[in-house]
């Protein structure tokens, strides 16, 4: 019995190939767990230097493109915002927000972190529904992404961030 039946071989090398599926599986979960949110792909956790002390003028922002909300609490989700600083507060924006994944779970729970560049802040946030301040956020947005105001859009929707 020096060789081995192939139907034995054939097993060995299904159970090898299904090995190796199992861990390029396993290896991309945790790239995923770990980098995204990645363009339009939600993530979990957000990583990143955390920074407990208070922010009192979140003007910085601007000079990110975008930044990353994570809300919920046993598994975060985690997406990539417009977020506008105006006057030194803290804005993020959603169009057709109403129904979204993130948007429900900011509803309901108002604790997150938000990632501008490399460092993650604890954060409340806070729907705003003022016209006043949902127009200046419009507007700061439209700064920010060096475009002509245009009148608001219906369906837009924006969280004001403040440090926790």
């Amino acid at each position: 019995m020096e060789n081995s039946p192939p139907r034995n071989k054939k097993k060995l090398i299904l159970v090898s190939l299904g090995s190796l599926l199992l861990v390029a599986v396993a290896a991309a979960g945790v790239t995923w767990l770990m980098k995204c949110p990645c363009d339009r792909i939600p993530g979990t956790y957000l990583v990143g230097e955390e920074v407990e002390v208070p922010v009192s003028d979140w003007s910085f922002a601007n000079s990110e493109p975008l930044c990353q909300i994570e809300v919920g609490n046993l598994l975060p989700h985690s997406v990539n915002l417009n977020c506008m600083a105006v006057d030194g507060e803290l804005f993020l924006s959603c169009a057709g927000c109403d129904g979204k994944h993130w948007s429900t779970i900011a509803l309901e729970n108002q604790q997150g972190r938000i990632r501008i560049g490399t460092k993650v802040y604890p954060v409340s946030l806070q729907r705003v529904t003022d016209p006043e301040i949902l127009d200046a956020a419009w507007k700061g947005r439209a700064d920010k992404l060096g475009r002509e105001p245009q009148p608001r859009a219906d369906g837009w929707w924006s969280f004001r961030l403040e440090s926790i």
